[in-house]
């Protein structure tokens, strides 16, 4: 039997679950697609490299996930849209058992139809909030899980709280490690209560991100990583300098100054949730 050759995606405005999304072409990479809603780019994947990243904060995430145990991982993800990072794991550590939640279920079935998702070996995806997947996760069963979930621009309350960090930590095996996308601007409010939920739950605890973002002068993302027997600092600040990205690598008594001060937030405190200003992404 000759063998199906891929169906090349076809660019355009389709509608999903919870609104519509552009799929947008990479003018400069022939392989590589954008998915975007309301002109907040959401995800982009090539498909002929999945090991490619174009999102910086995507590329922070993948360095942590570089220095982690070498061989297969157990991965949830909560937050899908094109699967990304799923893809990097899957290329990157063969034999990784993947698992996606996200809520959007026309937009799992776009990416099935365009964007080759099927393709990815091993990977399970669940048209599930990110509170009601993680509650059905098994104990002890993820060696990393990936937080990244957004409605538009902003983080959903209820995946920042200490309740539901504390289910998380139920899913990730004792050496386990959490990564976080947290996006923030001026004064980053946010971030520091999202750091201070997170380090109530877990001791070792490290912030990566670009210094203009770090230091408030910008919108933009902050990516946290979290264990509870330690995580790899000096390769993950060795990666972060290195990277395009020329990030900071924020940890101990200077991550504790940083938070000083911040309550952590439980299911139910009123909070202002930061919304990038539109020159973000014009």
């Amino acid at each position: 039997m000759a063998r199906r050759e891929p169906q090349e995606p076809m660019p355009g405005r389709y509608p999903v679950t919870f609104g519509e999304v552009d799929l947008l072409r990479d003018l400069d990479r022939s392989s590589g697609w954008v998915i975007s809603k309301d002109g907040v780019p959401q995800s982009y994947v090539d498909l002929d490299d999945p090991t490619y990243l174009d999102f910086e904060y995507v590329q922070l995430m993948a360095d942590v996930i570089d220095l982690l145990d070498e061989g297969p991982l157990d991965v949830a993800h909560i937050g899908g849209c094109a699967c990304t990072l799923p893809r990097y794991v899957a290329a990157t550590r063969p034999g990784s058992r993947q698992i996606v939640a996200e809520p959007d279920g026309a937009l799992v079935q776009l990416v099935r139809d365009q964007l080759r998702l099927k393709s990815v070996p091993r990977l399970k995806v669940r048209i599930l909030d990110g509170r009601t997947a993680t509650t059905g996760l098994h104990d002890a069963s993820a060696d990393l899980l990936v937080l990244d979930a957004f409605s538009g621009a902003t983080m959903p309350i209820d995946l920042a709280t200490r309740e539901y960090m504390g289910d998380v930590a139920r899913v990730l095996r004792p050496a386990g490690t959490l990564l976080v996308n947290i996006a923030d601007g001026k004064g980053l409010a946010f971030a520091r209560r999202v750091l201070a939920t997170i380090r109530a739950t877990f001791p070792h605890v490290a912030l990566l991100a670009e210094p203009g973002v770090l230091r408030g002068r910008r919108f933009g993302n902050l990516i946290v990583a979290a264990c509870r027997t330690g995580l790899p600092l000096d390769g993950m600040a060795r990666k972060a300098a290195g990277g395009l990205t020329q990030a900071r690598c924020v940890h101990g008594d200077d991550l504790g100054r940083f938070i000083a001060g911040a309550p952590p937030l439980n299911d139910g405190d009123p909070v202002v949730i930061p919304v990038p200003p539109p020159a973000v992404f014009g």
